[in-house]
């Protein structure tokens, strides 16, 4: 379902701009803004661009993942 949202322009200029770097829609810009904000109101000791970027890994196809390797198992 979509809603239509009045945003301030320069929001939205700003979500145009990062929305294209990023290979998102405007929407999905706004949105993924949206859940960092809230994942950080909901856990203020974690740095937001460690949220950020928890946010994008998850949102990556399981079959794409990096496999993790502890550090231990690399020397």
């Amino acid at each position: 379902m979509t809603i239509p949202v009045r945003i301030d322009e320069a929001l939205y200029v700003a979500a145009k701009n990062e929305a294209q770097a990023e290979h998102r829609t405007i929407a999905g810009q706004i949105e993924f803004w949206a859940k960092v904000g809230r994942a950080a109101l909901d856990n203020p000791d974690l740095p937001v661009s460690f949220i950020a970027e928890s946010l994008i890994s998850m949102a990556e196809p399981r079959n794409q993942a990096t496999p993790f390797v502890p550090r231990s198992k690399t020397n």
